[in-house]
């Protein structure tokens, strides 16, 4: 009896000790890896990296691959304030949204960290450009509107985006693919694409620089003219070439990613990159992506890497050639 009541107590305990293995599981995370992430977009609510951090979040909690995602909000100085917080985090399952606009911000407000301070995890999203002026402009193509900017100088206005931001360098890469003088750039910044856009329905300025999607209903509703788009292909929505057919060479896409503070070990960055790679795979990011109209441009790891060091390697001299950094 008393063998008997060994094997019996053994039993339960071992079953208690299967269960208990279980629910740990279940809290860590549905992968068994990640308990809690945390996404960081490194701006105020709203704006595209919010929406990309949250979008993370719904997609990861959707199809179950975490339990716990939380999302902050940390703005300022086009995303370097957050890039500064992230260099002191020390948890490895934090992730910081960022993008082609924080490679320009970086550099023109000089901070002492960088985005090469960071773990590259992945590249997610990607808006192309759009050049656009009001439907009765007397520029009917980008040729008409670079030649009167090589003629006229600070007698032509564009606006768009902030200082330094995605607008800004694209203007600078056209100018500087004609080989006209930087210095004749007259450049007009605006903090949203609301405002830009209602200085180019008012005459206030002659064309205008933003994400297609800014403009696009502008375009189709044929109050806006669009001269060229700047990704690799042509925009299926927009029957206009690219800057790169048009023989500019041109290309440029407003990206977004993500990355995770500089600190984390090889194990932890391989489980945050299989984590965004399985969410990338996921229905529930594949609805994300159609939801908000964002073209899939996923890349990670080495690859991502790579191309993080090239987009840093031609951002700063376009930016040096407009003289916002020296």
């Amino acid at each position: 009896m008393a063998a008997q009541h060994t094997r019996l107590v053994a039993a339960v305990l071992a079953a208690g000790l299967v269960l208990a293995g279980c629910g740990g599981g279940a809290k860590s995370s549905a992968s068994g890896e990640i308990a809690k992430l945390e996404v960081m977009a490194p701006a105020d609510p709203g704006g595209g990296w919010d929406q990309t951090a949250r979008a993370v979040q719904a997609a990861v909690t959707g199809a179950g691959l975490v339990k716990s995602v939380q999302v902050s909000n940390v703005g300022g100085a086009g995303g370097t304030v957050g890039l500064q917080k992230l260099a002191n985090e020390k948890s490895e399952s934090y992730l910081m949204v960022t993008g082609l606009v924080m490679v320009g911000a970086v550099e023109t407000n000089g901070v002492d960290k960088r985005l090469e301070d960071t773990t590259p995890i992945a590249r997610l999203t990607a808006e192309e450009e759009v050049v656009v002026v009001p439907a009765d402009s007397p520029y009917q193509t980008i040729e008409d509107l670079l030649k009167a900017v090589a003629e006229k100088g600070q007698g032509v206005s564009i606006t768009g985006g902030s200082a330094g931001g995605t607008d800004h360098i694209l203007a600078a890469m056209l100018l500087k693919a004609k080989d006209i003088d930087p210095a004749k750039l007259n450049y007009v910044p605006y903090s949203g694409g609301g405002e830009s856009l209602a200085a180019l329905l008012g005459k206030k300025v002659d064309a205008g620089i933003s994400g297609v999607g800014e403009y696009k209903e502008q375009i189709k509703a044929g109050k806006l003219r669009a001269l060229g788009t700047s990704g690799p292909t042509p925009n299926p929505d927009l029957d206009v070439p690219t800057f790169k057919n048009l023989g500019t060479g041109v290309e440029l896409i407003n990206w977004r990613g993500v990355v995770a503070p500089g600190s984390i070990s090889p194990a932890a960055k391989d489980r945050l990159v299989k984590l965004v790679t399985d969410m990338h795979a996921s229905p529930q990011w594949q609805e994300e992506l159609k939801k908000k109209g964002w073209t899939d441009t996923f890349l990670t790891g080495h690859e991502f890497s790579k191309f993080l060091t090239t987009e840093i390697g031609r951002i700063k001299p376009v930016l040096q050639d407009i003289g916002l950094v020296k």
